[in-house]
């Protein structure tokens, strides 16, 4: 199947969310004509929303610890935003000071510690929380917060990263991919310029790496960076650094070539990419979740030889922005 067959596929999906990725990541559709904002009030009463949201109690709440997987405020919200549920849905307030409540927590910031000039920071968790709040409508002077707090933990070679070891003086990609997400964005949206140097130094943190290699001796840092996945949540493979490099601005950048040519290489005989791993364990809104880390929503096939729909318009989305398509 050629391109143009693949994106009229994506477009007929009974998944709003990936026929919206379809039309705005892929054709430059205006995020403000009919087609688009019909498209995004579609995935507001979507199913797999509706999945997503089953949780919330009678004060808009989900009765867990924000971060608790996949069902926690934290993800809901993260996962909404990159689906394209619409902005400024005030009823996802009480999700953002969730949140937001953890995030600024007393007992949160005591575990923001320093180590051998380090700042030990899961950037993916004010990463998220700023893309999502950005993506949903939902910013407030505490959405500025969490950029600057970003900005200041950032380690020398341009990421971040939770380990306590005194020894470790690498960044995370898993921790890094998220926060080069959302500052990118911020400083898009905002014209910071303390996240765009962010940004650009988290962007040179993965591109010397060719996005997978290791510096030493260019072997592969780890299977499952080869591997791709829809959701991601906190981890990272070589789609979601694509994808992050593209919201950033550098998707363009030589050094992405490699990691294109392997996203390419992935793709199946009909014209689509498949999710050859997942990591998450579909429990249907009302059924108990048990082993693994639960989600509500399926999202779509796993396997070598079938298309999962959200990791072809990904992929689309990050060659058509590499001049690709």
């Amino acid at each position: 199947m050629d391109i143009e067959g693949l994106i009229d596929k994506l477009l007929s999906s009974d998944e709003p969310s990936v026929r919206y990725k379809t039309l705005v990541n892929v054709l430059g559709e205006d995020p403000g004509s009919k087609v688009v904002r019909e498209t995004r009030e579609a995935i507001r009463k979507s199913p797999r929303a509706a999945a997503l949201l089953s949780e919330r109690d009678a004060d808009g709440r989900v009765s867990r610890n924000p971060y608790s997987k996949w069902v926690g405020a934290h993800w809901v919200l993260a996962t909404l935003a990159d689906i394209g549920y619409p902005p400024g849905d005030a009823s996802l307030v009480p999700l953002r000071e969730q949140v937001y409540g953890w995030l600024f927590s007393e007992e949160h910031e005591k575990g923001i510690i320093e180590i051998e000039g380090r700042v030990r920071r899961c950037g993916s968790q004010e990463g998220n929380a700023l893309f999502a709040t950005l993506m949903l409508g939902l910013a407030d002077e505490r959405t500025d917060e969490l950029a600057r707090r970003l900005v200041k933990w950032q380690w020398p070679d341009g990421g971040w990263n939770c380990d306590r070891r005194p020894e470790a003086a690498n960044s995370s990609c898993h921790e890094s991919h998220i926060p080069l997400r959302a500052l990118g964005l911020y400083a898009r949206e905002t014209g910071d310029r303390d996240a765009e140097a962010a940004a650009a130094r988290t962007a040179e943190f993965f591109m010397k790496r060719r996005l997978y290699k290791r510096l030493s001796d260019g072997s592969v840092i780890h299977s499952d960076f080869v591997r791709l996945h829809y959701p991601t949540y906190w981890h990272y493979d070589v789609l979601v650094g694509l994808k992050s490099l593209a919201v950033a601005g550098y998707v363009r950048d030589k050094r992405c070539e490699d990691a294109l040519d392997l996203l390419e290489s992935k793709r199946l005989p009909d014209g689509g990419w498949p999710a050859t791993g997942k990591y998450y364990k579909p429990y249907p809104p009302g059924k108990k979740t048990g082993a693994g880390p639960p989600s509500r929503v399926d999202w779509g096939p796993t396997g070598k030889k079938r298309m999962n729909e959200w990791v072809t318009a990904d992929a689309l989305y990050v060659l058509k922005e590499a001049g690709r398509l």
